[in-house]
C-alpha cells in the first residue's frame, strides 16, 4: 500500500531537495573558483575558496544526513527525478572538489620550483 504524504512533509522534501542542489551547486562553484585563484598563484584565495567549498558541502552532508536518518526511522522519502538531480550536484560536487585540491597542490608545487 501507498503511503500518502502530507503537504507539509512534501513540502519539506522539496526543501531538503533544494539545498541539497543549491549547496552542491555553491560547493562546485567556490572549488572551481579556487582552482582559478591557484591558476593565477592566489594560493592564500585559492585555500579560503577550498574552505568554503568544504562549508558548503557539510551543509549538503547535513541535509542528507537528515533525510538517512527519517529513513532509518521508517519515514521514506519519494524517490523523484528531482531528488536524484540534487544527489547527482552533491556527488559532482565532492568529486570536482577533490580533484579541485589535487590540482591547486600542483599548481602550488609548480610555483615552488619557480
Amino acid at each position: 500500500m501507498t503511503e500518502v504524504k502530507t503537504l507539509e512533509e512534501n513540502d519539506q522534501e522539496l526543501q531538503v531537495v533544494m539545498q541539497l542542489i543549491m549547496f552542491g551547486g555553491n560547493a562546485k562553484s567556490s572549488a572551481f573558483e579556487a582552482l582559478r585563484a591557484a591558476k593565477t598563484g592566489d594560493f592564500s584565495q585559492a585555500d579560503a575558496k577550498l574552505k568554503e567549498a568544504d562549508g558548503f558541502l557539510s551543509q549538503a552532508h547535513n541535509a542528507q544526513t537528515a533525510m538517512l536518518t527519517d529513513e532509518a526511522n521508517g519515514k521514506h522519502a519519494h524517490v523523484s527525478l528531482l531528488m536524484v538531480h540534487g544527489q547527482d550536484h552533491i556527488m559532482n560536487a565532492i568529486t570536482f572538489r577533490d580533484l579541485a585540491g589535487e590540482l591547486i597542490d600542483l599548481y602550488r608545487r609548480l610555483d615552488q620550483q619557480k
